[in-house]
């Protein structure tokens, strides 16, 4: 359990410090490739919340969560990529 809390808060630190330290031009890139990390999350939680046994509701309900958030996720950074993307086109590109 420590180990795993050490993990989550070594990942967030490297998340704030990656934000900071990239130039806002390749922002839109780095959404894209964390969209796809979070298209694994959905598998990931996919199998985690397949693999239950029996009538163990809150490992279902905690599964049935985890596939919705990351399912939020990845829509809404695929769409906030998409609208930053049409911002870069031209007002002749747009119509």
């Amino acid at each position: 359990m420590i180990l795993l809390f050490f993990t989550f808060v070594l990942a967030i630190f490297l998340g704030v410090e990656l934000i900071n330290k990239v130039p806002s031009q390749l922002h839109t890139p780095l959404m894209s490739g964390s969209n796809a990390i979070s298209g694994i999350t959905i598998v990931g939680a996919l199998l985690a919340a397949g693999s239950i046994q029996g009538h163990d509701w809150l490992a279902a309900g905690l599964g049935f969560t985890a596939v919705v958030m990351a399912t939020i996720n990845v829509v809404g950074g695929y769409w906030v990529t998409h609208r930053m993307l049409s911002m870069f086109k031209s007002k002749d590109q747009r119509k």
